[in-house]
């Protein structure tokens, strides 16, 4: 997969696309189920497929002081969509000019006018323009008038006739359900950090950790997880192990940091790029009355990790 940044000069084998148009934060069941609407079309018309995303999110540049609230970062979320067959990730970007722009006006020089697309598919909740002003009723309007093919993909349901949210996803992990959460996600919910210098306490403990701040991304529940992790781009390379998010009430931290044990390694990993999976929530964060107390919690955290993990190779309600 190609990702494109520079909308004003698209490349030959991009133009006259199959263009799902969306920020798919999380890349959830729903998402995938659009993209490979467009992929089916994209294979019938024998086109590529694209995917249209904006970045920073149009919340990140109107709020940009809020509770970071990404469940993926970009690199994340490229890594899926490539997973989903998508041949072209076309980034827009967005800023001051592309919030003032009218709903026409992105039909008519984005869409047609840059990226060329040949069809277009949007959910059925799809806004865009100045004002979220513009929705999938007038781009289908549009469409028919300028020549360019549109689907309106209903949205996916979550079960009890709710559709599958990426705001549902947010409250569930921030509630410590992953397991809840990887339900509607269809894969495990996953951060993606490079790992950092510490002050090696975990080490002394016996429990050596990679620390990973997570920047621009969704806080989850604080707490410990049972996690599956892997290293770099060595796909191959997936290793169990615990992790613990929070401030660490015995050592007082002043931001949240994620520090992850793996079980079966041994080796340097700062600076390394760590994807780390929630499988599962072990127990909230705790103060223990002494460093004797924390290890023998530590102990019973890894066995409990370990027994979850052995019961959780796939992702709930996927075969």
């Amino acid at each position: 997969m190609r990702i494109l940044r520079h909308t004003r000069e698209m490349p030959a084998e991009a133009v006259g696309a199959v263009a799902a148009l969306g920020n798919f934060d999380g890349v959830h069941r729903g998402h995938q189920a659009l993209i490979g609407e467009a992929g089916r079309l994209a294979r019938a018309a024998n086109r590529p497929l694209a995917c249209l995303v904006f970045e920073p999110y149009p919340r990140e540049f109107f709020r940009p002081n809020d509770e970071p609230f990404r469940l993926t970062s970009f690199r994340a979320k490229a890594e899926l969509l490539a997973e989903l067959g998508v041949d072209f990730t076309i980034v827009i970007g967005f800023d001051a000019e592309m919030a003032s722009m009218l709903a026409q006006d992105f039909i008519l020089n984005i869409l047609m006018g840059q990226l060329h697309a040949a069809h277009v598919v949007v959910g059925e909740d799809f806004l865009f323009g100045k004002g979220r002003a513009g929705d999938a009723t007038l781009l289908a309007y549009m469409g028919e008038m300028e020549g360019l093919g549109v689907t309106v993909f209903a949205p996916v349901p979550a079960g009890a006739g709710a559709k599958i949210s990426s705001s549902d996803i947010r409250r569930l992990l921030k509630a410590g359900r992953p397991e809840e959460a990887a339900r509607l996600l269809g894969h495990w919910w996953r951060v993606q950090a490079h790992v950092a210098p510490g002050d090696r306490r975990g080490r002394t403990l016996g429990y050596p950790t990679a620390n990973l701040k997570l920047e621009h991304v969704l806080q989850p529940a604080f707490g410990v997880y049972a996690v599956r992790a892997g290293l770099g781009s060595d796909k191959g390379s997936v290793y169990d192990g615990v992790a613990n998010f929070g401030v660490r009430p015995m050592f007082e931290l002043t931001e949240p940091l994620m520090e992850v044990h793996l079980f079966d390694f041994s080796g340097e990993l700062y600076g390394a790029l760590m994807s780390v999976d929630l499988i599962a929530y072990v127990r909230s964060e705790a103060k223990f009355d002494s460093v004797a107390a924390l290890k023998a919690q530590m102990a019973a955290d890894c066995r409990m990790a370990e027994r979850l993990l052995s019961q959780r190779e796939r992702v709930p309600g996927l075969t």
